[in-house]
């Protein structure tokens, strides 16, 4: 017998009429924002025109231009449709819920050129049942996403070049206005995402005009490649307008590109995998803003994956050619390195660990640091699981993404792994999602509940939830987890950061 439809929702833009789907009520495609093409392309997303009559959302919307087979093959699954009018979020909620549930708001990852709010992997029905509100989102992805051009220059009267990161600005300002309606605290917002999503987060935490918008943030996979200078940009820009044979181009010219001519790009003309710097919405680079300890004050959930090398290839990263570099560098040399890594044999294995804890997990660590520095508690977290049937194939650990459906509790919506995960893997998972809706949940407390309970690394106290030991099932406190390699690398990292 089908469930009775929710009754109609009354947002501030209109009315919206949601589904039931057993327990769980949710809106799929409601706009937060008007469809930013023509005129709006490369402007601040604007207010959506309101409407009267009840609107359908049961639907999903379309996703931002992107390549589809990207998507399937790493992003996590088929988005559908794509339109560069794409500026729609979906709500899941318990049918019976009360007032004022935690708000989980997630900011998909892709390296702002793949992605959607609405893949499997983000169903966020196990979420609701766990007594939350949860929100996805699509935004502007790609050069849609990110541009900067003389001929833009000034036009709202600031500098923007960061559209896609306005994008998620609209849509925390969409759930401060309206999540009360389907049961959420507009006062209790975790802001959560994974890759492109998590350096988003990391972003909004940095960013002026994301300021009172979330109260909770949580970091998975976050990097440390520096952000896009502003000049930088600009020249990003021109060459692109010169590749559509446009030179000294009008913003006009420019609007005019078709929106479909923008994903195939390769090379450096394809966008991603940061933000901007130098702009209205990122006025200072985001790990000198972290380095500082200038981040909004808030509680922080941060963490990786064992084997987080294993999206390196995606962006033509030679791992075995790292450590040749390493070996023609002074200031962190090849002797230091093997140092930190006893037991590590042979360039590969060493580049694959070496990078992994370059480019993520030393992100941990700085943010604990700069979370000491504004007194805000820091949960950090190495996730190690894999799947028993698949433990033959990753090897080294988890791969990169594939903790995002433990987290949501999707395994048996996810692809490849509904195939083959069973009833331990799947019990493994509800506990992981059980902690993160107990972050979200949590208020004033500096300890989570779960199957051993997570004290969050304060001053003086460094600790890390081990999420799987040896890519099995088990969860642990470790103190002063690689510590001397992580303080090292952070050191070297602000060092170059004060270079530039």
């Amino acid at each position: 017998m089908p469930h009775p439809a929710p009754p109609p929702i009354a947002t501030r833009q209109g009315p919206v009429l949601g589904a039931a789907e057993e327990d769980i009520h949710v809106w799929r495609g409601i706009p937060f924002a008007a469809p930013p093409v023509g005129a709006l392309r490369w402007r601040s997303p604007q207010p959506v025109t309101p409407w009267q009559e009840t609107r359908p959302a049961r639907e999903f919307a379309a996703a931002s231009w992107q390549n589809i087979d990207h998507c399937v093959e790493l992003g996590g699954g088929n988005p559908g449709s794509f339109s560069e009018d794409c500026l729609y979020l979906n709500v899941w909620a318990p049918a019976a819920r009360g007032d004022k549930l935690p708000v989980m708001v997630w900011l998909h990852g892709g390296g702002y050129t793949i992605g959607a709010g609405n893949l499997p992997p983000y169903d966020g029905a196990a979420l609701a049942r766990r007594g939350v509100v949860l929100v996805t989102v699509n935004y502007r992805l790609g050069q849609l996403g990110f541009f900067a051009h003389p001929a833009l220059e000034g036009e709202e009267g600031e500098r923007i070049g960061n559209f896609a990161l306005l994008d998620q600005i609209a849509a925390l300002r969409w759930v401060q206005e309206n999540i009360a309606a389907f049961g959420g605290d507009s006062g209790n917002v975790t802001l959560m995402g994974e890759s492109a999503g998590a350096r988003s987060v990391l972003s909004l935490l940095a960013s002026p005009k994301a300021k009172g918008l979330f109260h909770k943030a949580v970091i998975q996979s976050g990097y440390t490649l520096p952000d896009t200078p502003w000049q930088q940009a600009l020249k990003n820009g021109e060459a692109l307008a010169r590749h559509f044979n446009l030179e000294n181009a009008s913003a006009e010219q420019l609007r005019a590109i078709p929106a479909e001519a923008f994903w195939p790009l390769e090379g450096p003309l394809k966008n991603g995998p940061v933000p901007i710097s130098g702009d209205a919405v990122l006025p200072q680079p985001m790990l000198d803003v972290f380095f500082r300890g200038g981040q909004h004050p808030m509680p922080v959930m941060v963490g990786s994956n064992s084997d987080e090398a294993s999206v390196m290839a995606v962006f033509g990263v030679d791992l075995a050619a790292e450590i040749a570099k390493l070996r023609r560098q002074r200031r962190l040399g090849l002797g230091l390195i093997k140092l930190l890594y006893p037991g590590v044999r042979g360039d590969l294995a060493l580049g694959r660990e070496v990078c992994r804890d370059m480019a993520f997990t030393t992100l941990g660590y700085v943010v604990m640091q700069a979370q000491r520095r504004v007194n805000r508690p820091c949960w950090r977290y190495w996730f190690d699981y894999v799947a028993e049937a698949e433990r033959a194939t990753y090897l080294h650990g988890t791969w990169h993404g594939n903790e995002v459906p433990y987290v949501f509790d999707t395994l048996t919506l996810a692809e490849p792994a509904k195939n083959y995960v069973n009833e331990r893997d799947l019990a493994f998972s509800a506990r992981v999602a059980d902690y993160w809706v107990n972050f979200a949940r949590s208020a004033g407390s500096t300890v989570l509940d779960g199957p051993v309970p997570w004290p969050a690394a304060v001053r003086g106290r460094d600790r890390l939830l081990r999420i799987g030991i040896h890519r099995r099932a088990g969860f642990k406190v470790e103190k002063g987890f690689m510590r001397v390699r992580l303080a090292l690398f952070r050191r070297v990292m602000r060092h170059h950061v004060t270079l530039e």
